[in-house]
């Protein structure tokens, strides 16, 4: 067991609630607090600097999303939110503000577990090194070249094929919507130009899946977006300047 236990702050106003996340957390080796405030929450996540926020969006003080939205002005730590509300707009919203995750009431211990463990393993990846190669069992992509392969063979993509698919991999498990991939792809001209999305993604099935119809790694979040799934894959690594740019954009975020 390791000496140093990473810290979650959970931000939740119902204490059966907060009580069942911080048992559960602390048998699996986290150090726990609990807060039932946006306000308070706000405060400990300045003091405490927490490895990993849990956030409920139905706070008593404040709306969750303003919570989320002043915190991510200042930190990049993982924060899953916990929400009752089943509106795909909600989710939409929260993971628009900057959520990694969410979660929706009730939820069980192996999917709260799970989403965490994803989360942490992100978080850990973006502040490592830069990729040089992205492998599953069915395709790989050399990021350094951009250069793809499907099952031995060299797949020609798009330049916005190929950027969409980059994003994806670069944000693996993260469900990501339909505006950021609009943002990130075309713009920020394009907000409304939803059919983009699916327009490419179904071109991208076509070309790396094996059932396009069924995709195993490009899945659909029914009205929210897309999530390329974190299946059996291999990273390799590049070293250098790009280190040096790694740990130049974590300190300004820090």
């Amino acid at each position: 067991m390791s000496l140093h236990r990473q810290r979650c702050l959970i931000i939740e106003d119902e204490p059966e609630i907060r009580h069942f996340l911080t048992v559960t957390l602390t048998l699996d080796n986290w150090n726990v607090e609990g807060v039932d405030s946006g306000a308070r929450g706000l405060i400990r996540m300045a003091n405490w600097r927490p490895d990993l926020v849990i956030l409920d969006l139905g706070l008593p003080d404040m709306d969750g999303l303003d919570v989320l939205t002043r915190f991510r002005t200042w930190s990049e730590v993982p924060l899953i939110v916990l929400t009752a509300r089943t509106l795909e707009s909600v989710k939409i919203h929260a993971l628009d503000a900057g959520a990694d995750d969410y979660l929706t009431k009730p939820f069980s211990v192996m999917e709260l577990t799970a989403r965490i463990r994803s989360v942490m393993r992100r978080a850990m990846r973006d502040s490592g090194k830069a990729e040089a190669r992205f492998m599953t069992p069915d395709w790989e992509v050399d990021l350094m070249h951009r250069r793809v392969w499907v099952r031995g063979q060299e797949v020609h993509l798009t330049p916005i094929e190929y950027r969409l698919l980059s994003i994806l991999i670069k944000k693996r498990g993260r469900v990501l919507t339909h505006d950021q991939l609009l943002t990130d792809v075309w713009g920020p001209n394009h907000s409304d130009d939803h059919h983009y999305v699916r327009i490419y993604m179904a071109q991208l099935r076509k070309k790396i899946e094996s059932d396009p119809a069924a995709p195993r790694y490009l899945i659909t979040e029914s009205g929210v977006g897309y999530r390329l799934v974190e299946t059996d894959h291999h990273v390799d690594t590049m070293a250098g300047e790009d280190d040096t740019m790694a740990g130049e954009e974590r300190g300004r975020l820090e």
